[in-house]
Parts: structure tokens; C-alpha cells; sequence
């Protein structure tokens, strides 16, 4: 990969950074609000446990483009962290975080699905 391309991925991360920490400061939503009515209670905690998903979907996507400033940085950027292989440009352009290739990402991705047990222990036994 060349400078010129890994300096374009920087900006973009460091961009997606600095949106969600503006995101993620925002943490209004989770408030436990009392009220008097029943269904207002109810929506409340729906709307509460909505904020949370959000909160924690926001959060997981910053760890993933922290982590891949750190790749950069470190000259690993856009090789998978699994099997080392390359990561298809096609796919940095599309997720520039993405630590993993496409073929270890559907692994990961059925694991998660599936019986729940480690997903590294997966990979390794995939490679």
C-alpha cells in the first residue's frame, strides 16, 4: 500500500473518530426517567434500551477504528490480523477499520451466530 493511500485512510479514520466521539458524548438517552404513567414508564425503557444498543454499537465501531489507527501506525494496516493475508482494497474502501480479510470476517460472523464459543479458536482452527 502505498503513503499516499495510507494517508487517505488516516483521514478518514481520524474523521470517523471525531464524529463518534461527538456521538458518544451524547449519553442523554440512557437516563432512568420515573413517571407517573405506566406506558410512559414503558416507552421510557424502550426508548432507553434503544440508546444503550446505540451507545454500544457507537462504542464498538470506535475500539474498531482506534484500533486500525494503531495498525497504521504500527505499518499493519489493511493486512488481516488473523490469517496475514491482504485485505482486498474493495473492502478498506468500503470499511476502513475492517481487521480481517472477507473469508475471516464470515468466519468470525458464523461464529457469532452460532453456538457462541470463542471465536479465535475458530480462526485458528479455519487457518
Amino acid at each position: 500500500m502505498t503513503k499516499t493511500e495510507l494517508n487517505k485512510f488516516k483521514q478518514i479514520l481520524e474523521a470517523k473518530l471525531a464524529e463518534l466521539a461527538l456521538v458518544l458524548k451524547n449519553r442523554e438517552g440512557i437516563a432512568i426517567e420515573k413517571s407517573p404513567d405506566a406506558l410512559d414508564e414503558v416507552q421510557n425503557a424502550a426508548e432507553r434500551e434503544l440508546a444503550i444498543r446505540n451507545l454500544d454499537r457507537e462504542s464498538n465501531l470506535l475500539r474498531n477504528v482506534r484500533a486500525a489507527l494503531r495498525r497504521i501506525a504500527e505499518g499493519h494496516f489493511g493486512v488481516c490480523i488473523h490469517c496475514e493475508e491482504e485485505i482486498s482494497p474493495k473492502r478498506l474502501n468500503a470499511v476502513p477499520w475492517a481487521p480481517y480479510c472477507i473469508q475471516c470476517q464470515e468466519l468470525a460472523d458464523r461464529q457469532q451466530e452460532g453456538d457462541g464459543s470463542d471465536t479465535e479458536e475458530m480462526l485458528v482452527n479455519a487457518a
